[in-house]
């Protein structure tokens, strides 16, 4: 069975792993850990943990689990209580850290009690914020303050040196397709690309590099970006590495504004084939475009499948 190691974070990431669960694939996800807004930062603040939230998220993606169990761990408590805004499934994932101490040792149970598909990894096991360098030198710290930000992040690093997870390397040197997800590329895939110990692993693998592009921009943060644009922020950080191939929708998405706002975008993200050409990108191309519970998203299934055709057939 061929192995894919997903990088990203947040909603991007989990919509794209419901489908690729539909393959047969060994898929080991690997998920940032900075996030520091609503239940997840609460929690890391007095906890002095890690993020859960994206984990947590991801973990549900890839769980096998009924409706009604997966309805249960995403239940979130109302704001009025003295637990308002946490989710079930970021209290358990919280308690097992207390218990066991790291990620490495609470994950696979809250896998199987899930009975998850597959393998999720934290990129690493320290509790780091994120930290946004803008053109002036200001240092913005914290990811939810990155993305509210009004001032042009130029680049990143964390709050203190960052240790990868080992098994993290090891899914990255087994691999045969290493997938960059759809989502924030500022806050979602590029702290995943700024820990070296990655970088010099992806260089050192043999496997095939993509990336799922989005199919809108980020206000502030991609805004006029094409396809070969994401694709060069992404490369910058790469080292001699470049993206092999690139996913792009070319369904044309409806003009309307209050549906392109909700879903964090502002315009469609346009396929510029002449310089994915000359960057030598291989390009697959199809209608992406889905709305589901009111936001502009992958179609995971379709997206999955694009990725399951190239992989067997490469």
């Amino acid at each position: 069975m061929k192995k894919i190691v997903i990088f990203g974070g947040g909603s991007g990431l989990s919509q794209l792993l419901k489908g690729i669960m539909q393959f047969p694939m060994d898929v080991t996800a690997v998920v940032s850990v900075s996030d520091n807004g609503r239940s997840t930062g609460r929690l890391r603040e007095e906890f002095d943990i890690p993020a859960v939230g994206d984990i947590t998220k991801v973990l549900m993606a890839m769980s096998t689990e009924s409706k009604g169990v997966k309805d249960l761990f995403n239940y979130r408590f109302k704001d009025n209580s003295s637990i308002g805004n946490h989710t079930i499934r970021n209290l358990i994932m919280t308690a097992l850290l207390e218990q066991h101490g790291d990620f490495a040792h609470s994950l696979p149970i809250l896998c199987d009690l899930l009975d998850v598909k597959g393998k999720i990894l934290p990129l690493t096991e320290d509790n780091v914020d994120l930290v946004g360098i803008t053109k002036e030198g200001y240092e913005i710290i914290g990811e939810e303050q990155i993305t509210e930000s009004k001032r042009k992040i130029v680049d990143l690093k964390y709050s203190k040196p960052v240790k990868a997870t080992p098994k993290v390397l090891e899914a990255i040197k087994n691999a045969d397709l290493i997938i960059f997800s759809s989502g924030s590329l500022l806050t979602s895939i590029l702290p995943n690309l700024i820990v070296p110990e990655i970088v010099e692993a992806i260089e050192n693998s043999k496997a095939k590099t993509m990336y799922v592009c989005n199919m809108l921009t980020q206000p502030g943060e991609t805004d006029n970006f094409k396809v070969s644009d994401h694709l060069k922020v992404l490369e910058n950080h790469l080292g001699n590495r470049k993206i092999d191939v690139v996913i792009a929708n070319t369904a044309k998405i409806p003009k309307n504004m209050s549906l392109l706002v909700k879903s964090e975008g502002k315009d469609t993200v346009d396929i510029d084939e002449k310089k994915l050409e000359k960057m030598g990108t291989k390009l697959i191309s199809e209608k992406l475009f889905k709305v589901e519970e009111g936001y502009v998203r992958h179609d995971s299934l379709k997206t999955a499948y694009l990725i399951f055709s190239f992989l067997i057939g490469d």
